[in-house]
């Protein structure tokens, strides 16, 4: 497997510092309010960069992290006259019940800053002893950036260049406009924790630092998140990392691309913000999960309604296929019979597509296309009119299954149908039997005004609920 590594700006093939294992750490949210559709976008890719990896044999151990403990937290907590504990408690249960509906795996671990004080401190305590950050009198610790001679190697910012765009606010008591905060000295009213420095919390940056060398160790393979914390967020963990542990702290930096809606930047002042909760009340949530698997994950996404809706098509004819295959499934019998070795090898070219796509720094949108390859060969060969053996429905279902299983999709069931549409079902086959073809038709229409599409095979009657 190849993957676009942001340190270098290139393809780079795939080699895990354990054979056979992947430490892999992804930026997870900040836990003050509902996850918009942008932040679904790293939530799914690296969903699915995690789900190909175990699919390829490896073992994983994925971290992502909450940040419970920040200055949008602390507002949200005086703007509901609540407390910061309160606040980030309910956007981490708000966020599970989104990622469960993308069908986003839990992380092998869940870290939060506010469990990692004594591992965050001891960091910014290494880093002050090496010379590499400095405390203040009002006890904010701060790094020093120009003595960390690498700094920018990541965003491919050379420091001079930084260096112009920065400032220094009023207040600040930095050596250095680029200086970032270690450790925050507490305000009146806000959350504290003790330190050698005195009352007060972390910095944004050191949480993820302290976090991925306690659960991953000094060095891991991957470290990924949106393209917009590339700088300065990722950036300083680099630094922060490497000045502490003597190593080199990610071999492998992924990145995916921006989301605009209706071709505009994001954003509550244009009235275009959307959480993912709201999209998913209307489509549900098994499209927007598709949207963002639908391009290449470094490539930007636009969303918008026509999107959104064309997605949940794209997915109705992916359900369409497995109903099919599961029906006659059901309702065949029998092993292979003459002719039937060809097809499933014809079926078998679009897992060595699929696996090609995955394997070219995790073309999703390429992979997508091979699913729905397979699925019209399957309507082509494996249908009520071929005759299919068990065998072969078996091999179809097993092999449409495994590869949507590995993109995270077609994991929404069907609901059931219910005793009255069954029985109408049941006396429109009667009505066919016994050749009344103006009450069958009447009973189709019927069916059809309530959302139900029949299809009539050899086998008997295919039901979808569209």
């Amino acid at each position: 497997m190849k993957i676009y590594n942001t340190m270098t700006r290139k393809k780079e093939e795939l080699k895990t510092i354990n054979e056979g294992e992947v430490r892999i750490y992804a930026c997870g949210p900040t836990v003050y309010n509902f996850i918009h559709i942008g932040n679904a976008r790293p939530i799914c890719v690296f969903d699915t960069l995690r789900r190909y990896l175990e699919y390829r044999g490896y073992k994983v151990k994925f971290v992502q992290n909450f940040t419970d403990i920040d200055d949008k937290i602390i507002k949200r907590a005086n703007e509901e006259e609540s407390d910061y504990l309160t606040v980030s408690e309910k956007y981490i249960a708000e966020y599970k019940k989104d990622a469960e509906g993308l069908n986003v795996r839990e992380a092998t671990v869940h870290p939060r800053a506010t469990e990692n004080i004594d591992q965050i401190i001891d960091m910014v305590k290494t880093l002050e002893d090496k010379g590499y950050a400095y405390s203040t009198e009002y006890g904010d610790v701060y790094f020093r950036t120009n003595r960390f001679k690498e700094y920018g190697k990541l965003s491919h910012q050379p420091l001079e260049e930084l260096e112009a765009g920065a400032r220094i606010q009023i207040g600040d008591t930095k050596e250095d406009p680029m200086d970032f905060a270690l450790w925050k000295g507490a305000k009146p009213g806000e959350p504290y924790w003790e330190s050698p420095w005195g009352q007060g919390r972390p910095g944004w940056h050191i949480e993820c630092s302290a976090m991925a060398r306690r659960y991953l160790g000094e060095t891991i393979d991957i470290h990924c998140g949106g393209q917009d914390l590339i700088f300065p967020h990722h950036e300083n963990e680099v630094a922060q990392s490497e000045c502490c542990n003597n190593v080199p702290f990610a071999h492998y930096w992924m990145h995916n691309g921006y989301i605009n809606v209706d071709n505009r930047k994001m954003s509550k002042s244009l009235n275009n913000f959307f959480t993912v909760r709201e999209v998913a009340e209307k489509y549900g949530y098994e499209p927007v999960r598709y949207l963002m698997l639908s391009s290449q994950y470094r490539s930007p996404i636009n969303y918008s309604v026509e999107i959104i809706e064309q997605c949940k098509a794209a997915l109705d004819r992916l359900y369409n296929c497995r109903e099919d295959l599961a029906f006659l499934t059901a309702n065949s019998t029998g092993e292979l019979r003459e002719g039937e070795d060809k097809v499933k090898e014809l079926l078998l070219t679009h897992r060595n597509d699929f696996i090609a796509a995955m394997d070219d720094d995790l073309n999703t949108a390429d992979a997508i296309s091979a699913l729905f390859e397979l699925a019209r060969d399957i309507n082509s060969n494996v249908n009520a009119q071929t005759k299919p053996s068990k065998e072969l429905c078996d091999f179809a279902l097993s092999l449409y299954t495994e590869l949507a299983d590995v993109l995270g999709l077609l994991y929404t069931e069907k609901d059931g149908v219910d005793d009255e549409i069954q029985q109408l079902i049941d006396e429109r086959t009667q009505a066919r039997k016994n050749k009344n073809w103006a009450e069958a038709d009447r009973i189709r229409d019927e069916l059809k005004a309530r959302g139900i599409t029949i299809k009539d095979t050899p086998q008997g009657t295919i039901v979808v609920t569209e």
